[in-house]
């Protein structure tokens, strides 16, 4: 399973050199194979009742932290997604992208973004699904910058990974949290412990650390702002993370984590009203726009919101229906973000207010839009996926605990919300395809699109009509499964078309009728939106908080910033001094013992008491070489220590290094100026006084403390026991220098040997300058 993980990585790696063939051959044809092939390998295990199945691969045991792939039926799902969609959009891509286009990291970003969302699909560990989730942030700001020469690229790229990385790091804060509460980093391992976790002090910390992370991942409200800007992201990117992928991390995080906190009633709370309220504010906002990707890209922040209510529902009807939902959504967006981008490349723009009478010139395109815009809409139309999953969505909310005010109102927000989801629809349909031509609008003449770049919205709408025909060719053997997995209470139930006069198609049948009305007096009542939003913007809120950040670091910097190096020196010592002696304080790290300790004789005493005269002395020492010997004089007296206590290879080293150090002291020294009498003020001289001082007794307290502690078992007797058989040397300190760390001590002289080479080279580069 882990080369399904990391097959695309390693792909990703001979891109560069497959790129340089492209004028002859499409790089996409290339990586076309590798989501393929992933597919076709999890496809096996479609329709099998099968256990989960676990692999684990070793990384870091002693820390608990390993590669463990875990593939149920909810993973399963995300896997053939992220494949499957993956080699549509890769196929779409190879047809829509030029030659000319930067192809090679085009695709090492669309690899690398794939191996993310597999290893987060498919993790068990919650550290490893961190680090992979983080990676998803870091390709998708590469690939939504891909044309970065574009200001609104580099825009959209920064917004997206500042917010959803800022909610991955709060997700980690919770995994952290959870890790301590349970002392497993496995998932599964954490279901088992639900009322440990539920009874926690920390739970709302966990919950809330967990669900911001969820929610800016997943463009839930307020933190939806990035998804809108991310459109300007090449189409084929649009497809892949922004309907059918990277926007439903959040979705799987929850969904995944459901067994845990379904249990607590803030759960329902707070994932259910984001959710619906994400639903209504996404279809809101969805009719305000003009451009094509826009009012997708707030159709797909509706559609997550109503997944997310579902899942925050947590009952078995909701579980089941967000899961066909999530399904259903990957065919009809993905097909429909397809059909945006071949208008987009047939007509040269995206604006629908330059569009229309599109339908003569772009049947086939017409015809795809027209079966994903009416899925969208929920339209009650048997061969429309959408429309049995938004029935689901309704049902589910009339089976609520109907005792609280929040169970009460969610209904009618639900259909306030797929209203909205109606009007855009058809506004997206008819505003493109029908009404006047506007040809004198267009930057090209309007022409059908080659079949290669139809091919892949054709089979997505192929799959919108097969599983709206026969809904339960996916239920049983897939989606069960899969809803099984977030709550195993639900049973099998057969999907249909017609249950009967009910509640949930008379709310549809009232979505219908509002929404056709609303549409057709769009213009009318859209002024609403000088009033709501109005002037209010959270996308103005963002710039306020980037710019401010942006002043206030700029300040902060530019106040230590001096170009002082005595400042740096200072302000780095003082830092070391205040965090570590405080954080040592707190934990008891002081630890004073007298036991064991060597008799002191007038002779250590005697060369202790020079070594302390000599460094006062280079305080009050106004002569360069003066203050340069009387230093030395401190490193000779450790050089004696080391001979009095026995150490004639340590002491012979630091008689050479103090006698080197003082010859190049006195050599850099006779270049720079001669010292004077100190001008510092008296809080400077106080502050150095301080810091001098504290930091010198720090390290003395950390000696004595580190020599007082035992809490790890002393490593010298194994050093003594195998350095001969291991070294072949008596002299234990030689062997662990030169064998048991042979590689430090060859990366520290490689070190070496790089700074003597630039010396040489600055050397060399001042003698040329001098010469000419």
């Amino acid at each position: 399973m882990i080369f399904a993980v990391l097959i695309p990585l390693i792909i990703a790696c001979f891109i560069p050199l497959l790129s340089k063939l492209k004028e002859k051959i499409h790089t996409g044809i290339f990586v076309l194979f590798v989501p393929l092939s992933i597919f076709l390998y999890f496809v096996q295990f479609l329709g099998r009742d099968f256990n989960p199945i676990r692999h684990t691969y070793n990384w870091i045991p002693s820390l608990g932290i390993n590669f463990d792939f875990y593939l149920d039926g909810l993973s399963l799902l995300f896997a053939l997604l992220i494949s499957g969609i993956g080699a549509l959009v890769v196929l779409y891509s190879i047809f829509y992208l030029s030659k000319q286009e930067r192809l090679g990291s085009f695709y090492v970003y669309l690899l690398m973004f794939m191996t993310a969302m597999l290893g987060v699909v498919l993790s068990d560990n919650i550290f490893v699904l961190y680090t992979f989730w983080e990676l998803t942030s870091i390709s998708s700001f590469l690939l939504i910058g891909y044309w970065h020469f574009k200001e609104r690229s580099r825009y959209g790229a920064l917004k997206s990974m500042l917010i959803t990385i800022f909610g991955g790091l709060s997700m980690f804060g919770g995994f952290i949290l959870l890790w301590v509460v349970t002392g497993t980093t496995s998932i599964q391992e954490m279901i088992n412990q639900v009322d440990v976790i539920l009874d926690s002090s920390y739970l709302p910390l966990i919950l809330g650390f967990i669900l911001l992370g969820a929610f800016t991942k997943s463009a839930q409200f307020p933190f939806h702002i990035w998804l809108p800007d991310a459109m300007e992201a090449p189409t084929p990117v649009s497809a892949y993370l922004h309907s059918a992928t990277m926007v439903k991390a959040g979705l799987f995080l929850i969904a995944r984590f459901s067994p845990i906190f379904s249990g607590s009633e803030w759960f329902f709370i707070v994932v259910s009203l984001v959710g619906i309220t994400t639903l209504c504010w996404g279809s809101y906002m969805a009719v305000r726009q003009t451009d094509l990707k826009a009012i997708l890209a707030f159709s797909t922040i509706s559609q997550l919101g109503m997944i997310m209510a579902m899942l925050g529902f947590g009952t078995t009807a909701a579980v089941f229906a967000a899961i066909f939902h999530i399904l259903n959504h990957a065919t009809f967006k993905g097909s429909l973000f397809m059909v945006a981008g071949i208008i987009d490349h047939e007509t040269g723009t995206r604006d629908i207010r330059k569009l229309g009478g599109l339908i003569t010139f772009l049947p086939i395109t017409a015809t795809l839009a027209l079966f994903g815009t009416f899925s969208m809409a929920g339209v009650p139309l048997p061969f429309l996926n959408g429309f049995y999953s938004k029935e689901l969505f309704f049902d589910a909310t009339l089976h609520l605990d109907s005792t609280t005010f929040i169970a009460q109102a969610i209904p009618y927000l639900a259909v306030f919300g797929s209203i909205f989801t109606f009007v855009y629809s058809m506004y997206f349909f008819f505003g493109v395809f029908t009404g006047p031509k506007q040809l004198d609008k267009l930057p090209k003449k309007p022409h059908e699109a080659p079949i290669g770049m139809l091919l892949s919205p054709i089979v997505l709408v192929a799959g919108v009509i097969l599983i709206g025909l026969f809904p339960n060719i996916v239920n049983a053997p897939f989606l069960l499964h899969a809803a099984q997995a977030v709550n195993p209470d639900v049973e099998f139930h057969k999907v249909a078309f017609w249950h009967g006069f009910n509640t949930p198609l008379k709310m549809s049948l009232i979505v219908i009728a509002i929404g056709i009305i609303l549409f057709v007096t769009r213009k009318k009542w859209s002024k609403v939106y000088t009033i709501l939003p109005g002037k209010l913007s959270l996308n103005k809120v963002y710039d306020q908080i980037v710019e401010k950040l942006d002043v206030i670091s700029g300040a902060i910097t530019r106040s230590y910033m001096t170009g002082s190096l005595k400042n740096y020196m200072s302000i780095i010592l003082a830092t070391t001094l205040i965090v570590s002696f405080v954080f040592m304080f707190i934990t008891n790290g002081f630890t004073l013992e007298y036991d064991y300790l060597a008799d002191v004789t007038i002779l250590e005493v005697s060369v202790v008491i020079i070594m302390i005269i000599a460094a006062v002395a280079t305080i009050f020492t106004n002569h360069n070489i003066a203050a340069i010997l009387v230093l030395g004089v401190v490193g000779y007296g450790v050089a004696i220590l080391f001979v009095v206590y026995r150490a004639p290879d340590i002491a012979l080293t630091q008689f050479v290094i103090e006698t080197v150090t003082v010859a190049l002291f006195l050599l850099c020294f006779y270049h720079l100026p001669k010292l004077r009498k100190s001008t510092d003020s008296a809080g400077t001289k106080m502050t150095n006084l301080f810091i001098s001082v504290g930091f010198g007794a720090l390290m003395t307290m950390v000696a004595i403390s580190a020599h007082s502690s035992n809490w790890f078992e002393s490593i010298s007797d194994y050093f003594v026991e195998t350095s001969y058989k291991l070294g072949g040397g008596h002299n234990i300190v030689n062997v662990i220098l030169v064998d048991m760390r042979g590689l430090d001590t060859l990366f520290e002289i490689a070190v070496l040997g790089i700074a003597a080479l630039a010396i040489i080279g600055l050397i060399k580069l001042k003698k040329d300058k001098g010469a000419q």
